[in-house]
Parts: structure tokens; C-alpha cells; sequence
């Protein structure tokens, strides 16, 4: 029980600290329009469907009113095409591709001890296709979450749509000691507005508690299955106390232990010695059942038939296997702000920057678990699971929107054809947060979230990076491809370069008040 308090108080503390400056007013981005017109593209529609176009999409304010297959593709386009009214705005966007916005399922609003500024974050969400994000634990605090979820319906701040969460037993200054009290608890953040609960462990019956109450609020639930609770809360014994989904990949080993029912610590283990945390972790996958055994396909088929859901983040785990790679990414140099690096570096102090003595053994151990998985990770989704797409930028060098399309790649790398990622990233999410009646594909009715690009990016996933993809153009000279053009939200066109730009302002001037 004191362990559960320690880990309570270390919670609430770092909510408390993690307060973060608003969101300035809107000034980028244009409409929406009485009538928007999308011109000639290929449409990636995010439900499964193969491209198809070129296509003309039809917006009228911030929803989606026609799709209209006009032509072929390679040839000039002879079909009936909609008719512009007096006051539509039309682009051309012939030889470009079109996907429905992006769902970042683990995305946090920065915070104090980051030096992240809101603007910051939220630039470099949409400049990267995000235009939803599920903010698991609003540790910035519900409220001021919730003030910019209002703001953003609004569009009066420049920033993707945002789903909060509330952390378990955030607001209060001591932890539970009753059911009671987490149904109470539950009552006053749904009526905050809150839309879902992070756990990360507690008793049992705290939590059973806890989901039953959601359900009544039509709230959904996600658990970090943090390793100081997962022996008595794995994933399959949450999932069926009834959880929605579950972030990174905690818990899921432990429920496929054949051979124990603890990770095997060294007796020196201590979990706040974040060395030994995450050194440890990366040996957790080969301690559980091989694939294809009985013990793995069991526990595989029970999460798909309760309709749990995963949400890996492999993206956040990368420096483990591959510490150099993450460092030496090419975007550090112009997006990340110097107060981000300074946290991404070693510190006992610092979460996620635990990079106290990081050896080839390390890695070696993070790049087999990686293996085992993502093979997981791949069978889930083969046999009917869902699987979504999440970053938790702003830790372990992963840099806002960059850390999501690089959550593409390794979906990739883990088996995923490329119309199986972007569904991942898409409709899967909207599903998930109750909200694909209105997100997550291209569909007539559905609001105008959506991502334009010139190069075909189930081809490369690499276009969708704010720094382009680097190759040789026809004249045998490297270049780099410029990106997201246009990120769509709620009928509001951005300039995705823009945006990248104003970022890069804002670090230009906080490396140049550093010196």
C-alpha cells in the first residue's frame, strides 16, 4: 500500500508542475468556406478501401456534402465534375493524394519541466496530418485541458480536435480508500466534461469501480499497466473488468507468463532507478509464452473477443534499441526547443531520460523485444483486433508529430501493409474514442478532417515528415520532399509549411535568448 501511495503522490505532483501557458488566438488557417472544392486527387479514404481517383470532394463549412469520381487516372479527366457556386473556393490538387486527418491516441500537451509551450505542441500536430488527439491523463490539469478541447470545437486556437482524459484520482490531495469515492470521483470529472480515465494501476476494486462507473457517462477507459501494479492488474484482467484499450505494451507479456507470475528482477531492482525500469523491460517479452503457443493464442483470442484495443506507441520506446538513431534525428536540429533537449537528456531526475550508462547489451536486449512484440502486435491485428496509433511525444527524444509518423514506419516494420497503417491511424482511433460517425475516413457526412500530400505516401511514409523524404531528383542532386501541404480540420485549411515555419521561429528564438 505504500508503494501505491508513493506512486499516487508522484502523480499528482507531476500534474500539479506540468502547467503550460495557453494557446494563443487562431491566426493561421483559412475557412471554412461556404463551399470548399477539392479538385482531382487520389483519396486514401481510411476505412480499407484502395485509392481511387482522381476525385473531387465537395465541403460545404466543416463536413463533407460530395465525392465525386470524375476521371481516370494518367489521362485528362472528361467526366461531370460538381459545380462550383458563386462563392466556393476550388484548389487544384491534381497528382496529390488525400487521407482523412490523423488520430493520435497518446498525445500530451507538454508541460513546465518540457518548457513546451502549447502553440509549440499543437503546430507541430497539425503540420504533421494530426487533427484529433486523445490526451491521456491532461496532466496539465482537466481543466485547463478541457478550456482548450473548447477552444479548439471553436477553432479559435490553432490545434487538432482533443479528446481529454482525466489521470485516475487527479484533483484530489489524497488517494482513495473506498469505492464509493472513486464513483464520486468519477461523477465530478464526467460532469467537468472529461471523456475518458488513464489508469496506470491501483486496487483492483478501485478500478473495477472506476470503469463501471465510466460506463454509465459513456466514458471510455485506457490503462499504462505500470510494473508496480501489474501482477494483480494485467491487461487481460482489465480487459475483462471491462477497460477499453490499453497504451504501450505493459501488462500484456505478464499476462502470457507460462513459467511465473513475477518479471524476473535482479535483486538489486529498484523501480524509480529509471536504468533499471526500462533495462528491464527490454528482456520482459522473451520471459512470456512464444507465439503461435497455447498460452499466447488464448490470451490473443479473449483481448479480440472482449474488443480491447492496442495502442503500442512503439515510437516512444525507439531510443532503447537505437539510442545514437534517436539522438542524431535531422528534425533536432530546427524544431526541438532547447528546454526539450535539455529534458530528453540523462537525469535521474527527469522521466524518460534514463540513459544513466545505455550499453550495446541494452539494446541488443530492446532490439529482441521489439521483435516479440510487434510479432504480437501484428498477430492481434491479423486475427481481429484493433490496433491504433499513438506517439507520447515530448519524452525519450521523440519530437511532437514527427513521433507520429514515425509510429507509421514501425507499424510497418511490424507487419502492416501500409492501408492497414493508415487505418490504424484513422478510423481504428475514431472508433475507439466513439467518435467514427464523424471522423476517421472520407466518407459524405462525416466533418472535413483531412491530410493533403504530393507524393503517394503508402509508397514512402517518409513524405509525411515536416523535413521530407531525402532522395535524388533527375539532375542526380539530393533533395528533400517538402512534406504535408495542407492539413484540413474542421473545413479550416493549413498551411502545413507554414506552420512548420512558425515553429522553427519559435526555437530560432529560444536557442538564440539561450546564449
Amino acid at each position: 500500500m505504500r508503494l501505491l501511495i508513493i506512486f499516487a503522490s508522484f502523480l499528482m505532483l507531476n500534474t500539479s508542475i506540468a502547467a503550460v501557458t495557453d494557446a494563443p488566438e487562431r491566426k493561421r488557417g483559412e475557412g471554412p468556406y461556404e463551399q470548399l472544392i477539392l479538385r482531382g486527387a487520389t483519396v486514401i479514404a481510411g476505412h480499407g478501401a484502395p485509392p481511387i481517383g482522381p476525385v473531387d470532394i465537395v465541403i460545404e463549412g466543416n463536413k463533407i456534402v460530395n465525392i465525386a469520381v470524375v476521371g481516370n487516372p494518367g489521362v485528362p479527366i472528361k467526366g461531370k465534375r460538381p459545380k462550383a457556386s458563386a462563392n466556393a473556393r476550388e484548389i487544384d490538387l491534381t497528382g496529390h493524394y488525400i487521407l482523412p486527418g490523423f488520430v493520435d491516441m497518446h498525445g500530451h500537451l507538454g508541460g513546465s519541466a518540457q518548457g513546451t509551450p502549447a502553440e509549440y505542441v499543437l503546430k507541430l500536430w497539425l503540420a504533421h496530418g494530426v487533427t484529433t488527439v486523445r490526451e491521456p491523463g491532461s496532466f496539465n490539469g482537466l481543466k485547463w485541458t478541457l478550456k482548450h478541447k473548447q477552444w479548439s470545437d471553436q477553432n479559435k486556437i490553432t490545434a487538432p480536435r482533443l479528446v481529454p482524459y482525466a489521470g485516475f484520482g487527479m484533483g484530489r490531495d489524497k488517494p482513495f480508500t473506498s469505492a464509493d469515492q472513486v464513483e464520486d470521483w468519477v461523477d465530478d470529472i464526467a460532469d467537468d466534461g472529461a471523456k475518458g480515465i488513464k489508469f496506470f494501476g491501483a486496487k483492483p476494486e478501485y478500478i473495477k469501480a472506476a470503469i463501471e462507473r465510466a460506463k454509465k457517462y459513456d466514458m471510455t477507459t485506457t490503462m499504462h499497466h505500470a510494473q508496480i501494479d501489474v501482477v494483480r492488474m494485467n491487461a487481460l484482467i482489465s480487459a475483462r473488468l471491462g477497460l477499453t484499450s490499453m497504451e504501450h505494451w505493459y501488462g500484456l507479456p505478464e499476462a502470457m507468463f507460462d513459467n511465473e507470475v513475477i518479471q524476473d528482477y535482479p535483486a538489486d531492482y529498484n523501480y524509480q532507478n529509471e536504468q533499471h525500469r526500462f533495462g528491464e523491460a527490454g528482456k520482459l517479452w522473451l520471459q512470456a509464452a512464444e507465439p503461435g503457443s497455447e498460452k499466447w493464442n488464448q490470451v490473443r483470442d479473449e483481448l479480440i473477443k472482449l474488443d480491447f484495443t492496442l495502442n503500442p506507441t512503439f515510437t516512444i520506446y525507439e531510443a532503447s534499441r537505437d539510442l545514437m538513431r534517436e539522438r542524431q534525428a535531422i528534425w533536432h536540429d530546427e524544431y526541438t526547443l532547447p528546454s526539450l533537449w535539455k529534458f530528453f537528456e540523462p537525469s535521474r531526475y527527469a522521466h524518460g531520460s534514463y540513459w544513466f550508462d545505455w550499453t550495446t547489451e541494452d539494446e541488443v536486449n530492446w532490439k529482441n523485444n521489439y521483435q516479440r512484440w510487434m510479432t504480437f502486435v501484428n498477430d492481434y491485428k491479423n486475427h481481429g483486433g484493433r490496433v491504433t496509433t499513438g506517439s507520447d511525444s515530448g519524452y525519450i527524444y521523440k519530437v511532437y508529430g514527427f513521433g507520429f509518423i514515425r509510429e507509421l514506419e514501425l507499424l510497418q516494420e511490424a507487419g502492416f501493409h501500409p492501408l492497414e497503417v493508415i487505418k490504424s491511424a484513422t478510423i481504428n482511433g475514431a472508433e475507439v474514442l466513439n467518435m467514427d460517425d464523424k471522423i476517421g475516413s472520407i466518407e459524405v457526412g462525416k466533418l472535413a478532417d483531412m491530410v493533403v500530400i504530393k507524393e503517394n505516401p503508402l509508397n514512402n511514409f517518409k513524405v509525411l515528415y515536416g523535413t521530407g523524404h531525402f532522395k535524388l531528383n533527375d539532375k542526380n542532386q539530393p533533395m528533400r520532399t517538402n512534406g504535408i501541404k495542407y492539413t484540413i480540420k474542421d473545413g479550416i485549411v493549413f498551411d502545413a509549411q507554414e506552420l512548420l515555419n512558425d515553429v522553427k521561429a519559435m526555437v530560432k528564438q529560444a536557442k538564440a535568448k539561450a546564449e
